[in-house]
Protein backbone atom coordinates (compact mmCIF):
# COMPACT_ATOMS: atom_id res chain seq x y z
CA UNK A 1 0.00 0.00 0.00
CA UNK A 2 1.23 3.77 -0.74
CA UNK A 3 2.30 5.31 2.13
CA UNK A 4 0.35 8.96 2.67
CA UNK A 5 2.43 12.01 0.90
CA UNK A 6 2.96 15.02 3.28
CA UNK A 7 3.89 18.30 1.63
CA UNK A 8 5.74 20.53 3.96
CA UNK A 9 5.85 24.65 3.55
CA UNK A 10 7.73 26.26 5.72
CA UNK A 11 10.48 29.23 4.75
CA UNK A 12 13.14 27.49 7.65
CA UNK A 13 15.69 24.89 6.53
CA UNK A 14 15.74 23.69 10.27
CA UNK A 15 11.94 23.42 10.32
CA UNK A 16 11.77 21.46 7.16
CA UNK A 17 14.65 19.21 8.38
CA UNK A 18 13.11 18.20 11.68
CA UNK A 19 9.32 17.47 9.88
CA UNK A 20 10.55 15.41 6.83
CA UNK A 21 13.19 13.46 9.47
CA UNK A 22 10.40 12.93 12.08
CA UNK A 23 7.87 11.86 9.37
CA UNK A 24 10.16 10.05 7.09
CA UNK A 25 10.91 7.86 10.08
CA UNK A 26 7.18 7.12 11.10
CA UNK A 27 7.06 5.95 7.33
CA UNK A 28 5.57 8.70 5.35
CA UNK A 29 6.07 10.38 2.07
CA UNK A 30 7.46 13.99 2.27
CA UNK A 31 7.89 16.80 -0.10
CA UNK A 32 9.54 19.94 1.22
CA UNK A 33 9.07 23.84 -0.17
CA UNK A 34 10.62 26.79 1.36
CA UNK A 35 8.31 29.23 -1.40
CA UNK A 36 4.46 29.10 -2.25
CA UNK A 37 5.16 29.33 -5.68
CA UNK A 38 7.38 26.10 -5.58
CA UNK A 39 4.75 24.32 -3.31
CA UNK A 40 1.90 25.06 -5.93
CA UNK A 41 3.80 24.07 -8.54
CA UNK A 42 4.34 20.68 -6.99
CA UNK A 43 0.86 19.95 -6.33
CA UNK A 44 0.05 20.69 -10.30
CA UNK A 45 2.10 16.74 -10.57
CA UNK A 46 0.90 15.69 -7.10
CA UNK A 47 -1.79 14.91 -4.65
CA UNK A 48 -1.01 15.33 -1.05
CA UNK A 49 -3.05 13.23 1.79
CA UNK A 50 -1.79 15.97 4.07
CA UNK A 51 -0.20 19.50 3.53
CA UNK A 52 1.71 21.40 6.73
CA UNK A 53 1.39 25.14 5.83
CA UNK A 54 3.50 28.03 7.98
CA UNK A 55 1.33 30.77 7.83
CA UNK A 56 4.58 33.24 7.82
CA UNK A 57 6.05 32.67 3.90
CA UNK A 58 7.93 34.89 1.92
CA UNK A 59 5.91 35.01 -1.22
CA UNK A 60 2.20 34.44 -0.33
CA UNK A 61 0.12 35.19 2.39
CA UNK A 62 -0.06 32.27 4.30
CA UNK A 63 -3.77 32.04 5.33
CA UNK A 64 -4.89 32.87 1.70
CA UNK A 65 -3.15 29.62 0.46
CA UNK A 66 -5.01 27.96 3.32
CA UNK A 67 -8.26 28.92 2.13
CA UNK A 68 -7.53 28.15 -1.38
CA UNK A 69 -5.98 24.41 -0.45
CA UNK A 70 -9.15 23.57 1.91
CA UNK A 71 -11.51 24.80 -1.19
CA UNK A 72 -9.50 22.97 -4.22
CA UNK A 73 -7.18 20.17 -3.18
CA UNK A 74 -9.20 18.75 -0.83
CA UNK A 75 -6.02 17.88 1.25
CA UNK A 76 -6.43 17.71 4.74
CA UNK A 77 -4.64 20.71 5.72
CA UNK A 78 -2.19 21.44 9.07
CA UNK A 79 -1.22 24.89 9.97
CA UNK A 80 2.01 24.85 11.68
CA UNK A 81 3.34 28.21 13.03
CA UNK A 82 4.26 30.59 15.60
CA UNK A 83 0.96 33.20 15.79
CA UNK A 84 -0.03 31.52 19.47
CA UNK A 85 -3.29 34.26 20.20
CA UNK A 86 -6.52 32.87 19.78
CA UNK A 87 -7.67 34.69 16.90
CA UNK A 88 -4.86 33.60 14.49
CA UNK A 89 -5.83 29.80 15.15
CA UNK A 90 -9.88 30.98 15.00
CA UNK A 91 -9.19 32.54 11.34
CA UNK A 92 -7.00 29.73 10.12
CA UNK A 93 -9.60 26.71 11.32
CA UNK A 94 -12.39 29.92 9.59
CA UNK A 95 -10.33 29.41 6.19
CA UNK A 96 -11.22 25.66 5.91
CA UNK A 97 -7.97 24.34 8.20
CA UNK A 98 -8.17 21.15 9.62
CA UNK A 99 -6.28 21.82 12.75
CA UNK A 100 -3.64 24.05 14.08
CA UNK A 101 -0.40 23.40 15.73
CA UNK A 102 2.01 26.18 17.63
CA UNK A 103 5.70 26.62 17.28
CA UNK A 104 7.80 25.11 19.21
CA UNK A 105 6.14 22.15 18.14
CA UNK A 106 7.32 18.75 19.14
CA UNK A 107 7.38 16.23 15.81
CA UNK A 108 6.10 13.16 17.84
CA UNK A 109 2.78 15.22 18.33
CA UNK A 110 2.77 16.79 14.20
CA UNK A 111 3.25 12.73 13.92
CA UNK A 112 0.56 12.03 15.86
CA UNK A 113 -1.72 14.65 14.81
CA UNK A 114 -1.28 13.82 11.34
CA UNK A 115 -2.27 10.04 12.04
CA UNK A 116 -5.57 11.30 13.75
CA UNK A 117 -6.27 13.42 10.38
CA UNK A 118 -6.22 10.43 8.38
CA UNK A 119 -8.02 8.11 10.64
CA UNK A 120 -10.57 10.69 10.18
CA UNK A 121 -14.00 10.21 7.96
CA UNK A 122 -11.93 10.15 4.62
CA UNK A 123 -12.40 5.86 4.09
CA UNK A 124 -16.33 6.60 4.56
CA UNK A 125 -16.16 9.07 1.41
CA UNK A 126 -15.02 6.35 -0.72
CA UNK A 127 -18.47 4.27 0.31
CA UNK A 128 -21.20 7.31 -0.38
CA UNK A 129 -20.05 10.93 -2.24
CA UNK A 130 -24.03 12.21 -2.00
CA UNK A 131 -26.75 12.57 0.42
CA UNK A 132 -30.09 14.36 -0.02
CA UNK A 133 -31.04 15.91 3.17
CA UNK A 134 -34.38 18.30 3.22
CA UNK A 135 -33.97 19.79 0.02
CA UNK A 136 -30.45 20.04 -0.16
CA UNK A 137 -28.10 17.83 -2.51
CA UNK A 138 -24.16 17.35 -0.75
CA UNK A 139 -21.63 16.37 -2.99
CA UNK A 140 -18.92 14.99 -0.81
CA UNK A 141 -16.60 14.37 -3.92
CA UNK A 142 -16.93 18.15 -5.23
CA UNK A 143 -16.90 20.01 -2.05
CA UNK A 144 -20.11 21.38 -2.92
CA UNK A 145 -23.82 21.98 -1.71
CA UNK A 146 -26.73 22.59 -4.41
CA UNK A 147 -29.71 24.55 -2.81
CA UNK A 148 -33.49 23.73 -4.05
CA UNK A 149 -33.34 26.36 -6.66
CA UNK A 150 -29.91 24.42 -7.80
CA UNK A 151 -27.49 27.20 -6.88
CA UNK A 152 -24.52 25.73 -5.80
CA UNK A 153 -21.86 26.56 -3.20
CA UNK A 154 -18.69 25.10 -2.37
CA UNK A 155 -17.57 23.92 1.30
CA UNK A 156 -13.77 22.92 2.96
CA UNK A 157 -12.69 19.26 3.83
CA UNK A 158 -12.84 20.53 7.16
CA UNK A 159 -16.53 21.80 7.22
CA UNK A 160 -17.14 18.73 4.84
CA UNK A 161 -15.90 15.91 7.63
CA UNK A 162 -18.76 17.58 9.84
CA UNK A 163 -21.18 17.69 7.92
CA UNK A 164 -20.34 14.02 7.13
CA UNK A 165 -20.22 13.16 10.51
CA UNK A 166 -24.27 14.54 10.66
CA UNK A 167 -25.42 12.95 8.01
CA UNK A 168 -24.17 9.56 9.07
CA UNK A 169 -26.04 10.23 12.48
CA UNK A 170 -29.31 12.09 11.63
CA UNK A 171 -31.26 12.70 14.91
CA UNK A 172 -29.32 11.83 17.61
CA UNK A 173 -27.17 13.34 19.71
CA UNK A 174 -23.56 13.66 19.35
CA UNK A 175 -21.26 15.20 22.62
CA UNK A 176 -18.46 16.91 21.62
CA UNK A 177 -16.26 13.89 22.68
CA UNK A 178 -18.31 11.80 19.76
CA UNK A 179 -16.99 14.34 17.58
CA UNK A 180 -13.94 14.55 18.49
CA UNK A 181 -12.81 10.70 18.80
CA UNK A 182 -14.68 10.65 15.13
CA UNK A 183 -13.15 13.54 13.86
CA UNK A 184 -9.47 13.22 15.14
CA UNK A 185 -7.53 16.33 16.68
CA UNK A 186 -6.45 17.53 19.90
CA UNK A 187 -9.35 17.49 22.75
CA UNK A 188 -9.74 20.76 24.94
CA UNK A 189 -10.08 24.44 23.93
CA UNK A 190 -8.64 24.11 20.46
CA UNK A 191 -11.28 21.52 18.87
CA UNK A 192 -14.16 22.85 20.49
CA UNK A 193 -13.17 26.25 18.78
CA UNK A 194 -12.44 24.06 15.69
CA UNK A 195 -16.09 22.59 15.98
CA UNK A 196 -17.77 25.92 16.87
CA UNK A 197 -16.14 27.83 13.37
CA UNK A 198 -17.09 25.01 11.25
CA UNK A 199 -20.44 24.35 12.51
CA UNK A 200 -21.23 27.93 12.21
CA UNK A 201 -20.26 27.90 8.76
CA UNK A 202 -22.43 25.41 7.80
CA UNK A 203 -25.41 27.05 9.17
CA UNK A 204 -24.86 30.16 7.07
CA UNK A 205 -24.26 27.69 4.29
CA UNK A 206 -27.11 25.89 4.98
CA UNK A 207 -29.20 29.40 5.35
CA UNK A 208 -29.61 28.76 9.09
CA UNK A 209 -31.48 31.14 11.22
CA UNK A 210 -28.37 31.82 13.83
CA UNK A 211 -30.98 32.18 16.76
CA UNK A 212 -33.20 29.44 15.97
CA UNK A 213 -31.52 27.13 13.78
CA UNK A 214 -33.67 24.17 12.45
CA UNK A 215 -31.33 21.88 10.88
CA UNK A 216 -28.17 21.84 13.17
CA UNK A 217 -29.16 21.76 17.15
CA UNK A 218 -27.08 22.91 20.07
CA UNK A 219 -27.90 20.80 23.06
CA UNK A 220 -26.25 22.89 25.41
CA UNK A 221 -23.63 21.09 27.78
CA UNK A 222 -24.71 17.56 25.82
CA UNK A 223 -23.32 18.26 22.18
CA UNK A 224 -25.49 18.39 18.98
CA UNK A 225 -28.43 16.72 17.22
CA UNK A 226 -29.03 17.13 12.81
CA UNK A 227 -32.74 16.65 12.73
CA UNK A 228 -32.49 16.63 8.85
CA UNK A 229 -34.13 13.44 6.79
CA UNK A 230 -31.27 11.99 4.89
CA UNK A 231 -30.65 9.96 2.05
CA UNK A 232 -27.35 8.59 0.38
CA UNK A 233 -26.39 7.46 -2.98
Amino acid sequence: MTQPLVTILDDEPEIRAILTDALDEAGFRTMAFGRATEFEAALRRNTPDVCLVDLGLPDRDGLTLVHRLALEQGAKVIIISGRAQVQDRVTGLELGADDYIIKPFDPAEVVARIRARLRSPRAAARQADTARFNGWQVHFDRYTLIDTRGQEQTFSHAEGEVLRLFLQSPKRLLTRAQMQESLGGAAGESFDRAMDVRISRLRTKLGEDPKNPRLIKTIYGAGYIFLGDVTWG
